[in-house]
């Protein structure tokens, strides 16, 4: 396997070795209707929910036949064995991300089969201008005990949006949060529709009746004891943005990777490398490679 330091994976930890601790569930789930988070029916926050702001979700985003075709596409190069179970296909420029050194290196594009992918990006408002220079693939297996802790992506280089891919498989992005501040939620009520009410429009209620009575007060908990699940459909495009790129981590538990997934990310450059930023010239060599779609995983 691929895994160093503290990451492991079903093919290194072996069968002498006890089982690694529980990862734990997710205790809201986001809700791309109202952009809510609500507390899981099982958790201590049912009945509460907070605004999570900064993601994009749709589903069905290609079709069945363009997914095997994808998939089929990419099958016919290695995959590279990579951490916590996984495997992985590069595409993008050789980066030292100590250092944060960056050239072309071997980089000759993103692979053919991703031009129409990211021409039908351009119908989502949110990723109007984004031009991807990386893409990552990764493949998930139940057998490996393939995941990914929960983590930053680098602002040094990657810029804004982190869009996500996500076939073969439904999973659940996990989304935790560090910081020591607080989350302030507020008590929900459910429509007919089954949509979460917003939090400006919660009714009023005493003994669960409309009307004149008790407002029930927001309340607050550290960050630290929210976590909050995405539940990414097959063929779902995801994007990740503002508070849910900078303030939030991401990663994916071992116990939501049930079948086969695999995943194509796609990075655009941070504002060092566009135009007007200390690296321009760098950052339009690089995406003029990306986007001649001629590539081969490096």
């Amino acid at each position: 396997c691929g895994c160093k330091g503290i990451r492991s994976c079903l093919l290194c930890e072996g069968p002498a070795q006890a089982a690694p601790p529980p990862q734990g569930e997710d205790n809201f789930t986001y809700y791309p209707a109202t952009g809510l988070a609500k507390g899981n029916e099982h958790s201590e926050f049912a009945g509460w929910a907070f605004p999570f702001p900064g993601v994009f979700l749709m589903e069905e985003f290609i079709t069945e036949e363009e997914e095997s075709a994808i998939v089929e596409l990419m099958d016919r190069d290695d995959w590279k064995p990579s951490q916590s179970g996984r495997k992985k296909q590069d595409y993008g420029p050789k980066v030292n991300f100590k250092k944060r050194r960056l050239k072309a290196g071997s980089f000759t594009g993103l692979p053919s089969f991703s031009k129409k992918i990211v021409a039908q990006m351009k119908a989502c408002s949110v990723l109007r201008g984004f031009f991807p220079v990386e893409q990552c693939n990764l493949d998930y297996m139940p057998e490996r005990g393939s995941a990914i802790d929960p983590h930053f992506d680098d602002w040094w280089l990657w810029g804004e949006r982190l869009v996500s891919l996500n076939l073969l498989s439904k999973t659940v992005l996990s989304m935790s949060c560090d910081s020591e501040d607080s989350i302030q939620l507020f008590p929900t009520s459910s429509k007919a529709n089954g949509e979460l009410s917003p939090p400006g429009a919660l009714p009023r209620t005493k003994s669960g009746k409309e009307g004149s009575g008790l407002v029930l007060s927001p309340r607050f908990v550290p960050s630290k004891e929210v976590t909050v699940a995405i539940h990414l459909p097959r063929r779902s495009l995801v994007v990740l943005s503002g508070d849910a790129r900078y303030r939030w981590k991401h990663g994916i538990r071992r116990q939501h990777i049930q079948r086969r997934r695999v995943c194509l990310t796609f990075r655009e450059l941070s504002a060092d490398f566009r135009a007007g930023g200390r690296h321009e010239e760098l950052g339009k060599e690089l995406l003029e490679i990306a986007l001649s779609f001629q590539g081969r995983p490096v």
